[in-house]
């Protein structure tokens, strides 16, 4: 069950000061190269702020458990972190997650909050903005002569839901919730 669920991989990288240009060409070089992985999904980069921390952190999506191990193990990717090696202050840092857990993944915790608290909070995250969309998408969707159609509307509600979910709630969210989620 697990290799279906689709998984995601935590990387932070330490970078030297002064030497955030070169880690950045260096991210330019690498993501051609994990893009043509096999079961690439997706990436983001949370950078550091300027002249206060120096982590970047590197979240990658495969569709597999097996997909990203392979490419987190590849002599390809071991090659090009060798490359980087010396622009970094510690090693090559990174912990693989299945499902959702990567959205609960905190760096100063290491780890996952339980699974009822985990559930709680997606689900009070989920349920306003369920709210929201039926409150303000779907008359915007009326308000746009797009006749009502229970299967688009809800198409285009939930991938609407899942974006707000995984981009910009939950990564804010869990911020502030941070206290009880790791309690």
């Amino acid at each position: 069950m697990m290799e279906t669920q689709g998984a995601s991989v935590v990387i932070t990288h330490h970078v030297l000061d002064g030497k955030q240009i070169e880690y950045e060409k260096w991210l330019d070089e690498i993501l051609p190269v994990s893009k043509s992985a096999k079961g690439f999904i997706d990436w983001q980069i949370v950078r550091p702020i300027p002249n206060l921390t120096f982590v970047y952190t590197v979240i990658i999506r495969f569709d597999t458990i097996e997909n990203l191990r392979n490419w987190m193990e590849s002599d390809t990717r071991r090659k090009l972190i060798d490359k980087a090696h010396p622009l970094f202050t510690k090693e090559d840092n990174y912990e693989i997650k299945s499902g959702l857990d990567f959205l609960f993944y905190g760096e100063k915790e290491n780890k996952v909050p339980v699974r009822w608290k985990q559930y709680l909070a997606t689900w009070s995250a989920i349920y306003p903005l369920s709210l929201l969309m039926q409150l303000l998408l779907l008359p915007s969707l009326r308000l746009m002569n797009i006749p009502a159609n229970r299967y688009f509307d809800t198409l285009v509600s939930t991938g609407c839901l899942v974006f707000l979910v995984i981009y910009v709630v939950m990564p804010n969210y869990t911020k502030l919730i941070r206290k009880w989620l790791y309690k």
